[in-house]
């Protein structure tokens, strides 16, 4: 059985999300970041760089979670894979690990929790959600996923981060074809199962 180091944030729920997509059992074990947990002597020994999330199948372990996902999907005959779209796949999937993720990471930061304290940072984070939004929307103008017309890891790795839409302050409403696609998948079985995999009856919001 699979075990997911886990914490409920973006990047932990792109690994809960896929699992359940590929209805396998999994063991879920917690790691409070709000504690620290992640410093932990016997995490750090799985976990080089001390984030979430971490998978260990039999003894295989696998961080970061671009990689997990990519060794899920493989592993489970490339679904969500499309050998055909590998590389629309590849791309955009990068596009989340290094730039999605990391940009509305820091809007969460600077805007969210610490608001008040850097206007050049605030400001600088927000323009850049925006261009992400944008960027997401014209992609999605062109096929009905984002690498393809098919539903893939891509998806997978990018829908937890807008998610929390409502803290960016922008209005995901205002984009037709993100939000659209954002409606679609958050209605899957799957991830609402995925998205909420302690049973704590987190609920994935809604486009207002």
């Amino acid at each position: 059985m699979i075990e997911l180091f886990y914490h409920p944030t973006p990047n932990g729920r792109k690994i809960s999300i896929l699992l359940e997509e590929l209805e396998l059992k999994y063991k879920l074990t917690k790691i409070d970041i709000t504690k620290n947990e992640q410093f932990s002597e016997n995490f750090s020994k799985i976990s080089p760089l001390n984030k979430i999330p971490v998978i260990i199948d039999n003894k295989e372990i696998v961080f970061e979670s671009g990689a997990i996902l990519i060794y899920l999907a493989k592993k489970n005959n490339f679904r969500f894979y499309n050998q055909k779209y590998e590389i629309n796949i590849n791309e955009w999937l990068m596009v989340q690990v290094s730039f999605v993720g990391p940009m509305l990471g820091q809007l969460h930061f600077f805007y969210k929790f610490n608001k008040g304290k850097s206007e050049y940072a605030e400001n600088r984070f927000l323009d850049l959600a925006k261009k992400i939004y944008e960027y997401l929307d014209i992609q999605l103008s062109k096929n009905k996923y984002l690498a393809c017309n098919e539903y893939t890891i891509a998806d997978i790795a990018t829908f937890p981060w807008l998610c929390r839409h409502e803290w960016h302050g922008i209005g995901i409403k205002k984009y037709k074809n993100l939000s659209r696609w954002y409606e679609e998948i958050s209605k899957r079985p799957a991830v609402i199962k995925g998205y909420d995999p302690e049973n704590l009856g987190e609920k994935i919001p809604m486009v207002s």
